[in-house]
């Protein structure tokens, strides 16, 4: 049988390695890219899993003064749609980091 000494150090041990492995998940997020499309693909947005803006790719012909208002409602429903998407793949990843720790589906940590 263990003693209480060697059991707490196995759980320090345990939760450095869930640390660190969170981390290197967290920082590889930042390099899955995911793109926000609005009007039909007139705008486009690149962000990162982490929700950092890549790139904006905004279409010619929506570049008039008159389109101005469709223009700023295009770029919000680009980045919010690369948004949800950046959520999904970050929720994702995270989810595969925490089957290979063996913690339960969903399980938050106390970061």
């Amino acid at each position: 049988m263990k003693s209480m000494e060697e059991m707490i150090k196995a759980a320090q041990a345990a939760a450095e390695t869930i640390q660190q492995q969170m981390t290197e998940t967290q920082g590889k997020l930042d390099s899955i890219e995911v793109e926000g499309l609005s009007g039909g693909g007139l705008v486009k947005i690149r962000c990162s899993a982490k929700g950092r803006v890549l790139g904006v790719n905004i279409d010619d012909s929506l570049m008039q003064p008159s389109e101005k208002p469709i223009l700023e409602d295009l770029i919000a429903a680009a980045y919010n749609d690369a948004r949800v998407k950046a959520d999904s793949v970050a929720g994702e990843e995270m989810a595969k980091a925490q089957q290979g720790m063996g913690l339960p589906p969903g399980f938050k940590m106390p970061f």
